[in-house]
């Protein structure tokens, strides 16, 4: 029998006392382990500081607390559980209707008035580089006057204040308050959790950047993964070859040293590492031609050929740089070597995806090498076994490649690829995870089925007869098709949801061993069809669901998907985005902001847990 609606009703509000505190502040991504008190709240005046006279703790402090001030914030989307609805079909039973009613938080009578923030960090030297420690607790005792933070390192304390500035709320009337007594233990569970931006197909301004850091830091994000320049454009100005700016888009286009180190600073006084892409050997040619053409191939080819078999790129405009030129290799090191000299990080990304064979064709040492019985994966190899000491001779740093180099049915390098290269992961979801880590390999997971956020919004190539379709050539059966239920051109569609991003499993069948080399997850948005004007609603709030997946995970204690629970702390955090100046997407419409759960698809909450299989 199918349980009645109200009784579903009632195990959603038993389950939402048991499991959630009656406090409105629901901070994202999500603390590891948060308690409230019950004693009342605190009233929130003024705030002292006590801490390290660190200039990137003082800073944040700072930034926090006037944020605070500034925006007075009232949470827009509080948890509730659903409410009750009248049985189908009877027409006039009566159900208990939401009422609109003004929001009051706390007891507006508060105990306690906070009056300093006392801030303790153990190491105040550490370096923002890989494996950091970030773990912070936050502190705020029953009848206590005193906010107390501890970190081991001020990366710690900056995510610390990043919470407190959501749990410091407006109680409705204009005061401030922390609704009950609190106590908090966080870390995050991967220490790679970040976004990838492309400046190549589309230029990125300087204040559009910044504005991704800003949202980025309210979701604990600590790694910008910059895909630099790709074939259509190279905005990064170089002292060692000047001439590679002739192929920005425009003078205004580009990029100086000066104004790198500017983000890369702004970042950095947030706890968020820059890592550059340089993509190599692939992906070339704008820049790289103005250097040398002879050791590009196929700059000129038509990309498709109209005839996908002899196409020489995925997208417009095609280009290679040419593996057996050795000139390749002496300007690949120059430019890889100023660029790592701006960038203090020890992780650099020099790309290595879809290379393709029929590009190599245009060249006359690559077309000799492969008459010879050479294969793709052989000149991938040549690459590699060249390419990787030529960098570490110029700036010895961790390289990060996508997962082509070792994984492309079409192009694998055929030797040995070091195993202290980090792959990231694009390419058949978590059997490539499973196949990297299974052979050694540190992985970041960029799975296109799960994480491409530019995915689903159509082709854009031009001059394009699939398009030119009046009638559904499936009309009959249904199934879909180009235009009718299909990907309408864009090749990794559908659209994926902050749902489908926060239920990813990305360690399935993997064992203890393979799960310690997942260094965690990055969210790519490629930029064909974003600039500034979209780059902020595309990649917000769904990178926020990514932020608390790779921080405290989707599971509650017992296992179970918390995807319901995490509905109105992520429409709530969309608000707050806006709010701070993040360009966020609605991700529903407001109604179900202000109605938790009333746009569920499914009213028993449950629905999403897997249960137990009943005994035979």
């Amino acid at each position: 029998m199918y349980a009645s609606i109200p009784a579903i009703a009632a195990v959603a509000a038993a389950l939402f006392v048991q499991g959630t505190s009656a406090v409105a502040a629901n901070p994202l991504p999500k603390p590891v382990d948060i308690t409230w008190g019950t004693s009342g709240s605190f009233s929130v005046k003024s705030l002292s500081y006590d801490g390290p006279a660190h200039p990137v703790v003082q800073d944040g402090y700072n930034r926090a607390t006037k944020k605070i001030w500034d925006l007075k914030w009232s949470p827009a989307a509080t948890e509730a559980p659903p409410r009750s609805f009248e049985p189908f079909p009877t027409p006039t039973a009566k159900s208990r209707k939401a009422k609109r009613t003004t929001r009051h938080y706390g007891n507006l009578n508060s105990n306690s008035t906070l009056t300093k923030v006392k801030v303790t960090v153990a190491d105040l030297k550490a370096p923002l580089q890989h494996e950091a420690d970030e773990s912070y607790t936050l502190d705020i005792g029953e009848g206590s006057e005193i906010i107390v933070i501890t970190a081991q390192t001020i990366y710690g304390a900056l995510h610390a204040f990043t919470t407190l500035k959501q749990i410091v709320i407006n109680d409705g009337t204009g005061t401030l308050i922390v609704e009950q007594p609190v106590s908090i233990k966080d870390k995050p569970l991967y220490p790679v959790r970040g976004i990838m931006i492309d400046s190549g197909r589309n230029y990125l301004s300087v204040q559009k950047i910044k504005e991704q850091i800003d949202g980025m830091e309210l979701s604990k994000l600590n790694f910008l993964h910059w895909h630099m320049v790709d074939s259509q454009s190279w905005g990064v100005e170089m002292n060692s070859y000047p001439d590679m700016t002739l192929d920005a888009y425009s003078d205004r286009e580009t990029y100086s040293h000066e104004c790198i180190k500017d983000i890369i600073a702004y970042a950095g006084a947030r706890g968020i590492r820059v890592i550059p892409e340089i993509d190599m050997p692939g992906h070339a040619s704008a820049g790289w031609k103005q250097i040398d053409t002879e050791m590009m191939s196929c700059i000129d080819s038509w990309w498709s050929n109209d005839v996908w078999p002899l196409h020489t790129a995925v997208e417009p405009n095609p280009g290679q740089l040419d593996i057996l030129n050795n000139k390749t290799y002496e300007v690949t090191g120059k430019v890889y070597k100023e660029i790592a000299e701006i960038f203090p990080d020890n992780w650099f990304h020099i790309g290595g995806d879809e290379l393709h064979m029929n590009c190599y064709n245009f060249s006359s040492l690559i077309a000799t090498y492969f008459e010879s019985g050479k294969t793709m994966g052989d000149l991938y190899q040549y690459w590699v076994d060249k390419a990787i000491p030529n960098f570490r001779a110029q700036a010895n740093k961790t390289f990060i490649m996508w997962d082509d180099v070792v994984l492309s049915p079409d192009a694998a390098a055929s030797g040995v690829v070091p195993k202290d290269i980090v792959i990231q992961a694009w390419n058949n979801g978590p059997e490539n995870i499973f196949n990297l880590t299974r052979d050694g390999y540190r992985v970041i997971v960029s799975s296109s089925d799960f994480m491409y956020l530019d995915c689903g919004f159509g082709g854009w190539v031009g001059n394009d007869q699939r398009y030119v379709v009046q009638v559904n050539p499936n009309k009959t059966d249904g199934s879909p098709n180009f235009n009718y239920g299909a990907g309408g051109g864009s090749w990794c569609a559908p659209y994926k949801t902050w749902q489908r991003i926060y239920a990813y499993d990305f360690t399935l069948d993997l064992s203890a061993e393979q799960k310690a080399l997942v260094q965690g997850a990055i969210a790519p948005l490629w930029s064909e069809q974003v600039d500034d004007t979209v780059i902020s609603s595309k990649l917000w709030p769904r990178a926020a669901a990514l932020a608390e997946l790779l921080w405290s995970g989707n599971k509650d204690a017992a296992g179970n998907l918390r995807t319901t629970e995490l509905t109105q702390r992520l429409l709530n955090f969309r608000e707050y985005l806006v709010a701070n100046g993040v360009m966020a997407s609605p991700l529903m419409p407001k109604y179900c902001l202000q109605h938790p759960h009333e746009c569920d698809l499914n009213l028993d909450q449950e629905a999403l847990w897997v249960k137990p299989t009943p005994a035979a």
